[in-house]
């Protein structure tokens, strides 16, 4: 008696074909994690950059080297254009709004108000997404989220007290809120409306937009860059390769599958990550006040996004073994 094997469907999914979301539950939060390096690191440029450098003209070199850098790797991969000629239109409109008018907004607030109180401002975005996302895109409003972000912002409160100069008017007041509101605004438009693109695509297209937005800077950049140290030059053109070109990749790759609310809580962990990478690049000791802020950021985001880590690892853990 011959025993056959049990026919297996072919349209059944093989591990190697489904997305490595799913593969490796893991990946996302590890993207957002480097993401949030990533950009914690330009501060710590921008800190000497913008000694040199408009608000502008800085935008438009940081746009610059990121367009220049993406634009080299697709001629290495198959771009794969949005869809439709909303999404089309929807990108430009974020990539203008994310890589041009919030980047040049901020410049110009830390130009007019204290470094540490424009950031504590500006970090009120991930409770403006998660409030959102959590009533209109239905994300809901896990008590966890809710109470790491407000621990958080008591952290950041004590970094602002701590590095504080006095430094304060109520242009550069505005000028925080209305980059707070670009933030979150930029990061609601691409999970509700570009998830679903290739955001490599996306955001290579954003930054292109970004950037011809910023070509009205073009004669003050050319004068800076003449005036500048090299150095200095070069640390803008980092801005545009690391904490731009690859860190809006990595993010744009853990927002497809992570809630809004919840991905943009992990940027809660950008000041202390700051304080720390002062600290070892800069040798500046902070001061008691802004390390205990640092440590209630950290307290902050493990509350809110914490479990939702260790789940991720747990998963990818069985799925390896």
């Amino acid at each position: 008696m011959q025993i056959t094997a049990p026919a297996t469907s072919t349209n059944a999914p093989t591990t190697r074909s489904l997305p490595l979301s799913v593969r490796f539950p893991a990946l996302p939060w590890i993207a957002a994690l480097l993401t949030m390096v990533f950009w914690a690191s330009s501060f710590v440029v921008i800190r000497d950059a913008a000694a040199h450098f408009n608000p502008g003209a800085m935008a438009l070199l940081r746009c610059l080297a990121a367009a220049a850098v993406l634009s080299l790797w697709m001629l290495f991969r198959r771009p794969r254009f949005p869809s439709s000629i909303r999404a089309w239109l929807i990108v430009a409109l974020w990539g203008v709004a994310w890589f041009a008018a919030y980047v040049v907004v901020l410049n110009a607030a830390e130009h007019s108000i204290d470094a540490g109180t424009a950031s504590m401002i500006v970090n009120i975005a991930p409770l403006i997404i998660a409030v959102f996302a959590g009533l209109v895109l239905r994300e809901g409003l896990p008590w966890r989220l809710l109470l790491g972000i407000l621990i958080s912002l008591g952290g950041i409160g004590l970094i602002t007290a701590a590095s504080f100069t006095g430094v304060i008017t109520i242009g550069g007041l505005v000028l925080s809120l209305v980059a707070a509101v670009l933030y979150a605004a930029c990061v609601l438009l691409q999970k509700h409306f570009l998830s679903r693109e290739d955001s490599v695509t996306v955001t290579w297209l954003g930054i292109l937009a970004g950037t011809v937005a910023c070509l009205v800077f073009t004669p003050s950049l050319i004068a800076e860059v003449a005036a500048a140290p090299i150095g200095i030059t070069l640390q803008v053109v980092y801005l545009g390769v690391v904490p731009t070109a690859i860190a809006f990749n990595l993010w744009g790759f853990a927002i497809r599958v992570l809630p809004a609310g919840l991905l943009s809580s992990s940027s809660l962990l950008v000041p202390a990550i700051v304080v720390l990478l002062s600290w070892i690049i800069l040798a500046e000791v902070p001061p008691p006040l802004a390390a205990a802020g640092g440590v209630l950021c950290l307290v902050g985001a493990a509350c809110a996004i914490g479990p939702q880590i260790v789940g991720s690892l747990r998963a990818s853990a069985k799925r390896s073994d």
